[in-house]
């Protein structure tokens, strides 16, 4: 499945890029085997990405979590989680 993966903040500045795009593995199905998968492209990814890190996820600008389901042609967004004043 094709899918568009966006960054935000100090994620796309680490990363060197906003955006990206894959073709998943045919067993990668949910926001978080995606992050894990992702974490495996490159040294980069898997410091940036890492799990122990805190970062929200987002499918098709909807807040999600590692269970969220992943469709063809979605677009995936990892940023870091907001504070308001």
């Amino acid at each position: 499945m094709k899918i568009t993966v966006r960054y935000f903040a100090h994620v796309r500045e680490s990363l060197g890029t906003g955006r990206e795009d894959h073709e998943l593995p045919e067993q990668i199905r949910t926001l978080g085997a995606m992050r894990v998968w992702l974490t495996t492209q490159s040294e980069r990814h898997a410091q940036v990405l890492d799990a122990a890190r805190s970062l929200r996820m987002a499918c098709n600008q909807t807040v999600g979590d590692a269970q969220t389901e992943l469709q063809a042609g979605c677009e995936v967004a990892f940023f870091p989680p907001v504070t308001g004043g």
